[in-house]
Formats: structure tokens, sequence, C-alpha cells
């Protein structure tokens, strides 16, 4: 097994060849290698080597990232990979609990950590586009390669992933797995250092450190990186990069296919593109419409489990699991048995079928969560790896995805727990519970929804809800909620635990007072019978009725 490190001094060799191309800017590799020595040198010398030497990266996808990246790994440093779309006291939380010795920030961002207490991180934050960041780094520049033994199995990175528990979990990556995994997908996909690799998949999240970062350092491709994703500017980046490659995770493709079409869009470099999480019906739209091929599969942050495509499985089948991967009851710890479904292909037995993602065989592969063992023995029981991912399976062994426990959500490519959410709703004076979860969305992944108990005599106003989420500073940008039911008593258990499987299985299919949002952003309004038939038409446009059935 290689380590990150190994790859970023092998990239010496490239000399003048373009590493990384950003906006105007280019980079070659040789000022790559530079620059990750000059930060490594910076962190030897600030890091406190008494402590943990964790590093919180808070930046968009800029070509300081990846240079991070790279000093870390030349010194056994550990980066932790900060979400810029956390807010206030879950942001500061974030960082004092993986122990950020130092914070990296770029402008556009260093206002978030205003007033937050990030414990020892709080001195130095460092903001690469102060003036005083050249005069900081320039005792080090220069710095030869450092000749630092590199544990392949050490803790490399933590990137937050979330759970039931209603805090993230900061998910450990060595560098030798990370590699393992990544010189696969080169391997797989066959990069070559003339390959370019559009990244703008957020750096912070394992999707684009598994698919992207490290791919593109083992074969020595040039990055072509642009800050965030955007749908209107993906054909154009393409074109004036050259770009042959592009990674995804969630909706990207259903924005890209929601641009007009053009007769030319075929015109372009792309050869291949991978990710995970995009529907069945924009993967062939999306193939045929750019003329590249999307190999689409379903795997963790954890490393636990994977499940991959094949050309002749059924609609909507997520493809074959490893050996060992099997759907359990989490509860008997029985396996589920197989689903069936009627001539039209709809899901007959949901209660019976649908279980727990378990990879019997995937222990190995999950190297822990930091400072949460709890959460380590619920991913790792009996010696079996549990996903927490809900899916079911069909007699020839295809796998289905039936969308994830209800205590937390996956929206546009970001999972979130539902905790935080419902204590900032709570905050409504009108509010006395509030209970979040995932409803399938009618392209991909989740959407949120929340019901509501008001106080007595209280009415819910729609404009002023739409009012108190802009007011609140925490709360994250993917978390609004999109449905909202109000109700006169949330559904409880005999121990007053909130009856969630049942709100989500009921949706939006309720007599109770309900509003949504038809498009992203939209203000709430209240939702018709009318609406729920339109709504119905967009999950059969996009063979989603599945999900519905599975919910």
């Amino acid at each position: 097994m290689a380590t990150i490190a190994e790859h970023v001094k092998a990239r010496v060799a490239d000399g003048d060849r373009i590493a990384i191309r950003f906006e105007d800017q280019t980079v070659t590799w040789a000022e790559y290698v530079d620059a990750c020595t000059t930060r490594a040198a910076y962190l030897q010398a600030t890091l406190d080597p008494s402590a943990p030497p964790h590093v919180g990266v808070l930046f968009d996808n800029i070509p300081e990232f990846p240079m991070w990246l790279g000093a870390a790994a030349l010194i056994g440093a550990v980066v932790v990979g900060i979400n810029p779309t956390r807010r206030g006291a879950e942001l500061a939380r974030d960082v004092t609990h993986t122990d950020c010795q130092l914070i990296v920030t770029e402008g556009r961002h260093a206002h978030l950590l205003d007033g937050l207490d990030v414990g020892d991180a709080a001195e130095p934050i460092l903001d690469v586009e102060a003036e005083e960041f050249a005069a900081t780094l320039a005792p080090h520049a220069g710095a030869s390669i450092p000749e630092v033994e590199i544990d392949e199995h050490a803790t490399y990175l933590l990137l937050f992933t979330s759970g039931t528990s209603g805090a993230p979990k900061a998910c450990i990556l060595s560098q030798g797995r990370l590699e393992a995994a990544s010189s696969k997908l080169v391997e797989m996909l066959r990069f070559t250092p003339d390959d370019v690799m559009y990244q703008v998949m957020p750096l912070f999240h394992s999707n684009a450190i598994i698919t992207a970062f490290a791919p593109w350092l083992v074969s020595g491709a040039t990055a072509a990186m642009r800050r965030r994703f955007s749908a209107s500017g993906f054909l154009p980046d393409v074109r004036k990069y050259g770009a042959t490659y592009f990674n995804y995770v969630g909706k990207p493709l259903s924005y890209i296919l929601a641009t007009p079409e053009q007769p030319d869009d075929a015109d372009n470099t792309l050869t291949r593109v991978f990710g995970n999480e995009a529907a069945d019906l924009d993967i062939a739209r999306f193939s045929e419409r750019f003329g590249c091929p999307v190999i689409d599969g379903y795997g963790s942050t954890e490393g636990g489990a994977n499940i991959n495509r094949t050309r002749d499985m059924p609609k909507g089948a997520l493809g074959v699991g490893a050996e060992g991967t099997v759907i359990m009851d989490a509860e008997t710890g029985e396996e589920r048995p197989r689903a069936r479904f009627d001539d039209a292909g709809h899901l007959m037995n949901p209660d019976e079928c649908i279980g727990e993602i378990v990879n019997k065989k995937g222990a190995a592969g999950f190297e822990g969560y930091y400072k949460n063992e709890q959460a380590n023995a619920e991913r790792v029981r009996d010696g079996w790896y549990w996903t927490g991912d809900l899916g079911y399976r069909d007699d020839a062994g295809y796998f289905y995805f039936a969308g994830r426990d209800f205590e937390w959500l996956r929206v546009d490519g970001e999972n979130f727990a539902a905790a935080p959410v419902e204590r900032i709703l709570a905050r409504h004076p009108d509010i006395v519970l509030a209970a979040v979860y995932a409803v399938p969305d009618e392209e991909v992944g989740d959407q949120v929804m929340a019901a509501l108990e008001l106080r007595p005599s209280a009415e819910f106003d729609p404009a002023d809800f739409d009012e108190f989420l802009s007011e609140q500073p925490d709360l994250g940008t993917k978390w609004s909620p999109r449905y909202v039911r109000v109700t006169s008593a949330l559904p409880m258990t005999e121990t007053q635990k909130i009856l969630k499987r049942l709100l989500r299985r009921e949706r939006w299919d309720v007599s109770d007072p309900l509003w949504w949002r038809p498009s992203k952003a939209a203000p709430l309004e209240a939702m018709t019978d009318a609406n729920r038939g339109e709504l119905l038409g967009r999950f059969e446009a996009r063979d989603r009725v599945a999900a519905l059935e599975a919910g």
C-alpha cells in the first residue's frame, strides 16, 4: 500500500506540465509541489507537537485546497474538511470536536468564524487572501521536501458525515486507504497525464477527495477547478478547459439536464463521468445528450460497502453488491426476505423486504469515526458493517436503494441530521413540537419535510415562517423544509417518541394543512389536490414512483 505523500513527491518529475487551471490562473506541477512543501514547512513550524496535528480547511474549490492537502500528506498531518454551509454553533462544534489547531480559510468564508468559540484554532486563523499571508509563508519558501516517515494507516483526513445521533461524525480516512481506492479508479477509468479533470464537487466531501483529488494526483492529470458547481457554467467550462472527466454526487446531472438543450451539446471533450446517486433517467439522458458514458455506483465515505451497476440490471436497481452484502432487519438480526413485484414492476412487500444494507465482510474497510465510539459500535456489529442505509434485494440479487434512516437526510448530495434542524424550528414561538424527516425528491435523493405541532390557538403563517427561517444564523443552506405539515398532534410511540416512519409514509397525502415549495427557494404556498397530482406526475416522468412506494 502506498501513500498520498509518495504521489506528491512523484509529481516533481512533471515539472512545467500544467497541474491546475482555475479561472484564468495556471499552476504547474513544479509550482504545486513547491507550494505543498512551503505549507508543509509552515505547519511543521507552527503546529504544537504535543497536540493532534489537525488543520481545519474552510475553502471553496480553489487551488489552495489541494495545496494544503498535499502539505498535510507530506508531514503526516491531518486535514479536517470544514463545510462552509454550516453555521454558528454547529460550525464551531465541527472545529472543536476534531481538535483543530489551525484553521485555514479565504476571505469569503472567514466571517463565518466571527464570534465563534473554536477553541485552540482561534489563533491563528489563516486567511490565504489576506495581505499578511505571503509574509507568513515567506520564511518557509523554497523549503525542501520534508523527510518524514509516513504511516499509511494513520489518519490523513477527517471528513464529516451524518448519522442518527444528530451531530455530524468525522470519518477517518488514512493515506493508505485513499491511495488504494483512488489507484483502483485510475486503473478502471484509465486516467493518464493527458486527462483534464473538471473538479467542482466540494473537496470537503469524500466524493471529490476519492474520485477527483487523489486520482488527479496519482495520474498526474490536469485539474480544472471551479469554486462551486454551476449547471449553466458546466458545458462552457468543459469546452474552455478541454475537460475529459467529471465526477459528481447527488443531483448535478439533473441540474445540467435542466439547462436548455442545444444541437451541439455532444460537441465536447468529455470521455467519462463517474459518480453516485444519480437518477437512472438522468444517467441515460446525460450520456445521450453529451455523448459521454456515465458510470454511477453506490458507496460510502466510511468505505465499508459498495454496490456496482451492471449493464443488464433492472431499471431502478443500484446493482450487485460485493460478496457478503445483504439486507438485514436491524432489530431481529435476521436477513430480510427478497422483494416481490407486480406485473407493472411495483414493489408489493415493502414492510417485509426493506431493511438495512449490510456488508458481512466490510468491517475491515471501515477506519472509524473520530472520538465517537458509540457511532463506531453502531456501524460495526458482530464483525459486520452496517451502512445505515435502507434497501431491498430482488430474487436475482440486485439491490435497490430505499432511502436513509428517518433521522438523517441527503439533499443535493449533502448529508445532515434532522435533530439540528428540529432544534432550530423549535425556536419559533408558536411551535410546540417539530419533526423533521426525509421524503423522496422527484429527481434523486431526499427533500426536507417538517411536521409541526403548534401552540393552542396559533395559526401557521407561511410568510412569517419563511422570514423566521431566513433569520436563523445556523440554519444550513440545504436545511429549509420544502414541505411543512401542521397537525394537531404528532403521532407518538408508547415511550413518547415521534413516529417518523409513519410521517414519512404519509408524506403529503394527508388531510392536515400542508404547505410546499413548488421549486427550489420558492416561498411556501398551500398544497392543493391539483398540486399533489402535479407532483405525482413529476415522479412518474422521472421513473421515481418506486421511491414513493418504498417510503
